[in-house]
Formats: C-alpha cells, structure tokens, sequence
C-alpha cells in the first residue's frame, strides 16, 4: 500500500501547568506546556501524528508555519517519501521562499520538526516497529540516506558516517537485548523546579530516591545565594555518590557564568547547562575552558537551531554534552546527523526531554544511538520529567530510572483524543475553565 498523504491536520494543544509551577526556570517563570499536534491522514486509513513544543502563548504561530508547510506533504505517498528522504527534507527545508523564514530555524524548523516527526511515526506503524526498532533494523546506507549532509561534510562526510554505522553493527544485537532488559539510564528534573518550595523539593527528592533515582538535574540562575542554598539542600538529600546538575535555561553573560558556576562547585555538579545565549558559542567555549579545572562541564543543545550550530559547538570544545531535542531540530533526519557528529568527537548525548511528548520522542533516538552508534552508557543519560504522560496513548515506561523501549508501533506521540479536545486553544473545556477565573 502506498499510503497517500490526503490531508493534514494540526491543533493547538496547552497545559496549564504554570498554575502549579511545572516547569519553571530562571528564564521560563510561567510556563504553559503546549505541543503544535500534526496528524496525517493517508488513503489507506493509516495516520502519523507528530508534535513539537512550545510553552504557551505563541503556539498558533506554530500552527500557521505547519499549514504553510502543508503543500509540500499532502499528495505524497509514503513510499515517495521514504524513498528519497534526504530529498524530502530538502524539499520542507528549502523552498525557494519560505526557506527565508529561517533557514533552518526558528518557527519554521519547529514546524517542519513536527510534520516530519508525524511521518516518521506514519513510517514506523507502516512497517508495525517502534521507531528506535524500524532504525535499528536499517541497513546503515538506508540511514545515511534519510540525511542532509550539506554545510556539515567539513566534519563528517557522507562515506565517513555510513563506516561509523557500519562499524557498529558489531555487537549490534547483544546492546539491543541489554536495552529490551534493562532500559536506557534516565535522569529526573522532576524535584527541583525553580518554583518549587523548599518543602517541595525535600518531599520529591526523598520520594525518587525510594524510586531508584540517583541522577537529580537543579534548575538555577535567579539568585545565587539561593542556588547556594538549594543546591546544598539537594547534595544533602541525595549524597555524595548520586549525581547532580545544574540548569540555568540561557540566564546568564559569559564572565557572570564563569563566576557562578564557580561559586556552586562545591555541589559538585556534572555539567552546567544553558549557561548563556544558546547561539554563543564562543562563549560557550569560554565557559568550558574556565571550568574545566573544576570538574564541571558545559551541556547544551535544547535551543540549539540546527547541525550547523552543533558541528560548530563540537569544533570549538563548547560543550562536554550534546543535549539533542526531537522537536527543535528538523526530526530523526537531522538528530541522526548530530549523534553521528557527537559520535565522531567523542562527546556524550544527554537527550533534552520533558514538555509534552519529548520523552516518548528522545527515548527512540537515544537508543538508536546506543545500539547503532556510540555503543558506550559513559556519562550518558536521557532526561525525564514526569508530567503529562497519561496524555498519550503510549507513554513511557521509567522502570528503576530506566527507560524501557517502546513496544508499540510508531513514534509514542499519538494523544488520547480526549485530551487533545480538552486542551485544544483555546476552546477547550480546560481553557474555557481557565479563562472564566
């Protein structure tokens, strides 16, 4: 069957979870966690959904960059599609006016980020696979060819990424069993918010704790004698050997991150992360070098536009973590091009996950990358933020702070459509409870 696209649609989808703090950082107070919900509709009854994230307010530009995009998908087969899929998101990526909105950036990534993750699910349940499972059983030529090489072959060529892959097949099938047994290692966000009371923080620390969580991330940057306090509160209550990291979501200038991160080293964090400008990497690069001496490296990439910018980060020394982001980069097409990069600099990925349906979008290239790229756990770890998951038809399962691998078809980003209409912007019951207060 071809499954000819015939129709798309997308929807405006908020969570109010501002109203209880969720999510809140030094930058984001207030966040509103919200998805622009593609669903691809195709002759043959089969659907793809595909989302990207927003925090509120400005979703429904999102939603116009999606319809403007439209054109381009509807009146494709599948089979068209994945046949020549370099050329696909060539064409999403580079029409001849549109591409002047970013290129590859901004609200028309996040918009072809979410059609294209829509028919990467639409791939995976046409072939009946999980997404990681429809990529681990790829012949690494097929890999190679859904990516756009152009601006990157100064680092990594096309010959060079199908020998990575290639190489990799080595013990291939014994690192996919270790996934299907013991999941891929997760670390929470979940106890300190910025918003959170001390209360707060102590009561959900001590609850993961009992779960089996011993990697624990700390959002910072507001006040630094706060940090201080928090921070040490948070060392206190999960000890010496669990791992902490610090967050600062972009807050500060270079010499101020240097100075602070410095002044919370006795935590002993594994990374800063976001420490300034996302598009600063020389600053980044700065921060790096300055606290290399004290055992602190630098993670980044949730707002990171495009490859360029992350084959420009590893060049520079910038970051010691590659935090990939299924839905701020243009899908799996672009995300296989920075694992392989990460891979060939031999840079960990740490996944950014949380929001709405990142964590059941990141599970599936994390542990592609596993099985199929990096073949190493060290110093590696996939985000996970436990909000909002009884939204989706196939959530994530945390077992031992450990994500399981998806066993249903698709890309785990379908919503239970129940959700979807209550959510929905602004019509939805939810909304129109929210905006009669």
């Amino acid at each position: 069957m071809s499954h000819k696209i015939v129709n798309l649609r997308v929807r405006d989808v908020r969570f109010p979870t501002s109203l209880e703090q969720h999510g809140s950082d030094a930058m984001h107070t207030d966040p509103d966690y919200s998805a622009a919900y593609v669903v691809l509709d195709t002759d043959s009854g089969l659907k793809g959904f595909g989302l990207t994230f927003t925090l509120g307010k400005g979703t429904e530009i999102v939603l116009c960059a999606v319809k403007a995009l439209a054109g381009l998908v509807i009146g494709k087969s599948l089979q068209e599609i994945v046949s020549n899929f370099r050329g696909f998101y060539r064409l999403l990526t580079s029409d001849g006016q549109m591409r002047w909105l970013g290129p590859e950036k901004g609200v028309i990534h996040l918009a072809t980020a979410a059609v294209l993750n829509a028919v990467w699910d639409l791939w995976a349940r046409a072939e009946g696979k999980p997404l990681w499972k429809l990529l681990v059983d790829m012949d690494p030529k097929q890999i190679v060819s859904c990516i756009d090489f152009r601006y990157i072959t100064d680092v990594l060529t096309e010959e060079e990424a199908l020998d990575i892959l290639v190489k990799a097949q080595e013990g291939k099938k014994q690192r996919e069993d270790q996934m299907l047994k013991e999941g891929y290692p997760a670390y929470t966000t979940s106890c300190a918010w910025l918003g959170y009371s001390d209360q707060q923080l102590k009561q959900l620390c001590s609850d993961a704790l009992k779960s089996g969580w011993t990697r624990f991330k700390v959002k910072v940057g507001a006040d630094l004698e706060d940090d201080i306090r928090r921070c040490r509160l948070i060392r206190q209550m999960i000890g010496p050997s669990s791992t902490l990291m610090i967050d600062a979501n972009q807050r500060w200038d270079v010499a101020e991150a240097i100075s602070w991160v410095s002044r919370l080293a006795e935590v002993k964090p594994l990374w800063i992360e976001e420490p300034t400008s996302p598009d600063d990497i020389l600053g980044h690069a700065a921060i790096s070098k300055a606290l290399a001496p004290l055992g602190i490296g630098v993670a980044t990439g949730e707002q990171c536009h495009n490859r360029v910018m992350f084959k420009q980060f590893l060049q520079a020394s910038a970051l010691q973590f590659v935090q990939i982001d299924s839905c701020r980069l243009g899908s799996v097409n672009e995300n296989l091009a920075v694992l392989l990069m990460a891979y060939k600099f031999q840079v960990p990925v740490c996944p950014h996950a949380g929001g709405v349906g990142l964590c059941e979008l990141v599970q599936h290239l994390i542990l592609f990358d596993y099985i199929c790229v990096s073949a190493d756990l060290t110093n590696r770890m996939c985000e996970y933020v436990d909000h909002l998951h009884e939204h989706f038809t196939s959530p994530v399962v945390i077992q031992d702070a450990h994500y399981m691998p998806p066993k249903d078809p698709g890309y785990s980003c379908e919503m239970l459509e129940e959700s979807v209409n209550r959510h929905e912007y602004p019509e939805g019951d939810i909304w129109k409870q929210e905006i009669k207060k």
